[in-house]
């Protein structure tokens, strides 16, 4: 009952907030926004997301960074996605428990999320708990970003929210976007 309160409390805060284009945080609210990102992208809508719920960021980082140059880092993921790599993270979140809502952004690498957000995903309980995934891309739109984001929750007590779709191009424009995208999940 009392996640159900919260839940709500964020939800009418949220909505004011979203509403009147303010960037306040819903005082009972626990929200956490996870993101992995390379080249900047998804760091972009992860800190508007933040700015509209004024929740908590974390940035999922691989130990082993990716290069730099573009074709060596799509190849590097090619062969993390063919072997179903879990790469190991610099961090963790230690106080997973407390929030209600996890917002979890990340870039489409070869149709699906990088492997190190399945690292993530995979290290947490979530039961209870609202995930919503966001993705940004280069052009090749959704694919299996969300499809394969639901699989992961498939047998737990997680609930999935709606995601949100922003090609790289068009992240620095997407802030009325994102509002209107939290405003709409009802959570």
């Amino acid at each position: 009952m009392k996640k159900l309160i919260l839940v709500s409390a964020f939800v009418a805060a949220l909505g004011t907030f979203a509403s009147e284009g303010h960037a306040q945080q819903a005082k009972d609210a626990k929200v956490l926004v996870a993101y992995f990102s390379w080249s900047g992208n998804t760091k972009v809508i992860a800190e508007e997301i933040r700015s509209v719920t004024g929740g908590d960021l974390f940035e999922i980082k691989a130990q082993n960074p990716y290069p730099e140059e573009y074709q060596a880092c799509t190849e590097k993921a090619k062969q993390e996605k063919e072997s179903n790599a879990r790469p190991a993270l610099t961090g963790k979140v230690v106080n997973m428990a407390d929030y209600d809502v996890v917002f979890v952004g990340y870039p489409n690498w070869w149709g699906t999320m990088p492997m190190p957000v399945l690292t993530f995903l995979e290290s947490y309980d979530f039961a209870g708990k609202t995930v919503v995934p966001f993705c940004t891309h280069g052009g090749g739109g959704e694919q299996n970003c969300f499809s394969d984001f639901r699989k992961v929750f498939a047998n737990t007590k997680a609930t999935v929210g709606d995601g949100f779709l922003c090609s790289g191009g068009s992240v620095s424009s997407a802030k009325s976007r994102v509002a209107s995208w939290i405003k709409s999940l009802g959570l």
